[in-house]
């Protein structure tokens, strides 16, 4: 199941300035030659792709992006100064299309991918460029080009950043509830989930990040068993996991067991999903028995990365976002930097 974000924009790439019609007037030169000089360019509005940006959310609040216009031609023949660019930054995997027809423009996936969506007016030529030997003494110049306007719709097809994994009951469907606006259906059975349930969650520590529930995993589902490998596959394509285990159901004598028996389906179906980058959440922290437990499970795991939260009470949310939001920064950064480094 892709999570489509969407934008609709404007975008306006700068006018050209306009050429600039000057004669020499100096001393003792009563008639001197034309000399105006040639407006600067407008600037380009530039689509680039930014791996720390994982949704559209920064383009909601504004919808039409225009480039500076170049400034007009001087005497002396001196060019105006061509206008910035406007550089508009993208998550992977956004696609982009005319508004009006529907037809694709481009397809942007690689880190550090640029295109040009629409190309600055060229500046006019100033009164010395049309000097010649029937012509001595040009009057005009050229003005400048106009920049282009185009409307852009903008898709944003991924999965979640963040798959939210556990046994059944685990709490996946409240935690993403509480996480995001998302509303998922809740109840205490097995496969209350039947779909993965998305979620955009934000935080104040930057861009905000996709979530999802994958329906519970049970024993056998590699093969198809329960909501099997359906589901998956929709793991397969998520960038980090949030392992979630019901610390209330612990079992003492054996604490690591239901994450054991998730992590051997996931490496069943693939062993790449087993080797994905894992926030372990001990959940239902509110319930009495659910304290001790947890140490015996953070005991016996000595994981660097385990958050003690209760999705119900809110206890812990705060930190495990935070958790979360490192681990996209840094699987970004590492991706940039093997992009720098393959160029």
């Amino acid at each position: 199941m892709k999570f489509i974000d969407e934008a609709t924009i404007t975008v306006q790439s700068g006018d050209g300035g306009a050429g600039c019609v000057s004669f020499r007037r100096e001393r003792f030169i009563p008639k001197g030659g034309p000399n105006g000089g040639d407006g600067g360019h407008g600037g380009d509005v530039i689509l680039k792709v930014a791996p720390e940006k994982r949704t559209l959310y920064h383009l909601r609040s504004r919808t039409h992006f225009k480039a500076k216009r170049g400034t007009n031609g001087l005497g002396s023949n001196k060019t105006g100064k061509s206008g910035d660019d406007l550089i508009i930054e993208l998550p992977p995997g956004a696609l982009v299309t005319d508004a009006e027809t529907g037809d694709l423009i481009k397809d942007l996936v690689e880190p550090g991918t640029t295109f040009v969506i629409a190309k600055g007016g060229r500046g006019g030529l100033g009164n010395s460029r049309f000097k010649s030997s029937t012509r001595r003494t040009p009057r005009f110049a050229q003005p400048g080009e106009p920049g282009q306007t185009r409307t852009i719709k903008i898709d944003l097809k991924l999965l979640a950043d963040v798959g939210i994994i556990g046994l059944p009951n685990a709490g996946k469907s409240t935690l993403i509830s509480v996480l995001s606006s998302a509303k998922p259906k809740i109840g205490n059975y097995p496969f209350t989930t039947l779909v993965p349930n998305l979620g955009v969650v934000k935080t104040p520590w930057g861009e905000p990040f996709v979530a999802a529930d994958i329906p519970g995993l049970i024993e056998g589902a590699h093969k198809g068993a329960g909501l099997g490998a359906r589901f998956l596959r929709h793991i397969e394509r998520t960038r980090i996991l949030i392992h979630l285990i019901d610390a209330s159901q612990i079992d003492p004598d054996n604490p690591l067991k239901a994450y054991e028996s998730i992590m051997d389906e996931l490496e069943k179906y693939a062993e790449k999903l087993a080797a994905k980058p894992q926030i372990i959440a001990l959940n239902k922290l509110d319930m009495e028995q659910s304290g001790p437990l947890a140490r015996v499970f953070m005991d016996a795991m000595k994981a660097s990365t385990i958050v003690q939260i209760s999705a119900a009470t809110g206890t812990g949310l705060d930190k495990l976002k935070s958790e979360v939001v490192k681990a996209l920064d840094l699987m970004a950064k590492t991706r940039d930097d093997e992009h720098h480094q393959e160029v």
